[in-house]
């Protein structure tokens, strides 16, 4: 997932970096969602040793966030089928807005700014249309509804910003859902999923889908390189127990590489990544899965799976200087690298799916 460093570089460059922005909310190094031991969801700001430097209430269950480039603003998404994007103040706590998409659409609880921080960019189903949305959100001013436009297939779960070239990277995860049905997957017979490369207006410049037989192998979740690869994770819909792989690597206009596609190890993931990160470097790449608690890290040259770590109910993932950070339901926050995994933290709450870094 993009992160503000090549935005506010570029701001130093030229002199224009601001003066308060995220440091005036504790710099924190990510966002995250939970729940506290009373029962009360929330989005909170941590350092990079997982201790929270703010916390703020949420209506329902969050699921990811997106942080704004140069404003303390953070967006918290509600977890799919959700109705609500919360943009929060995080210097004072203050609700800044609470978007809703259109009737017939729900955000699917992920999202991203524009590189300038004038856009907010939503993942939404049109459920009355069975077809993938992106939403476009005025960022630069009361955060009104500018426009909509394909995500280029059905289910768009995680998006991030291209790194390459301008634009988006969309994983359309290729289920239809409806609210009047749950959580069913109403079209498993048929289900395509793809990546989707899209101008910031919409434009679908370049897209991959996977083969034939991978079709069922949902793509849910992206991590973006600085070279503009793009690392996806991917949770399998058909028979439990095949040993399938869970994530992959992809440049437009090239064919995926799957990860660790030959090791049986692949089966502790129980067909589910949750979570998908590049090391700093990018020589490496990790995928959590709490189904399966285990976080296991793949060498990207190659594709091998390098090493597997046991934790319980693991989902949210980051680079870290020495190799990765890892969250728990369980409120534990890791650090691991080759030297093992190592507790740093332990909240009386519960973290949810991800950690969106911030620096």
């Amino acid at each position: 997932m993009t992160t503000r460093r090549g935005f506010l570089a570029g701001l130093l460059a030229t002199g224009l970096a601001p003066n308060a922005g995220w440091a005036s909310a504790g710099n924190p190094a990510f966002l995250t969602a939970g729940k506290d031991a009373g029962g009360t969801f929330l989005l909170a700001g941590l350092t990079r040793e997982g201790e929270i430097l703010f916390r703020h209430a949420l209506p329902g269950r969050g699921h990811a966030a997106a942080a704004h480039p140069i404003r303390p603003e953070a967006v918290a998404f509600a977890r799919r089928p959700g109705r609500f994007a919360d943009v929060i103040d995080c210097r004072s706590g203050a609700a800044i807005a609470r978007l809703e998409p259109p009737a017939g659409h729900h955000f699917y609880g992920h999202g991203t700014f524009s590189p300038d921080g004038s856009r907010l960019f939503t993942t939404e189903n049109d459920y009355e249309n069975a077809r993938g949305v992106i939403g476009v959100w005025d960022a630069a001013g009361s955060y009104r509804r500018i426009t909509a436009y394909s995500s280029g297939g059905i289910g768009p779960h995680d998006m991030a910003l291209r790194r390459d070239a301008p634009g988006l990277v969309v994983a359309n995860g290729g289920i239809e859902t409806h609210p009047d049905s749950g959580r069913a997957k109403l079209n498993l017979a048929d289900m395509r999923p793809n990546l989707s490369y899209l101008s910031l207006e919409g434009e679908l410049q370049a897209q991959m889908e996977l083969p034939q037989e991978l079709r069922l192998n949902s793509i849910r979740h992206l991590a973006v390189r600085a070279d503009g690869t793009v690392g996806f994770a991917m949770q399998w819909q058909g028979d439990p127990g095949e040993q399938l792989p869970a994530a992959g690597l992809h440049r437009p206009g090239t064919a995926p590489r799957l990860m660790a596609e030959d090791d049986a190890r692949v089966l502790n993931l129980n067909g589910y990544g949750g979570s998908v990160a590049f090391s700093a470097d990018g020589s490496r790449i990790g995928v959590t899965s709490p189904r399966g608690g285990v976080l296991q890290v793949m060498d990207t040259a190659s594709g091998a799976l390098l090493r597997e770590f046991r934790m319980h109910d693991v989902c949210g993932l980051a680079a870290s200087a020495g190799g990765f950070t890892a969250s728990t339901g369980t409120g534990q926050f890791f650090a691991v690298s080759d030297a093992g995994q190592h507790p740093l933290h332990r909240a009386d709450l519960a973290w949810d799916n991800h950690l969106i870094p911030l620096i």
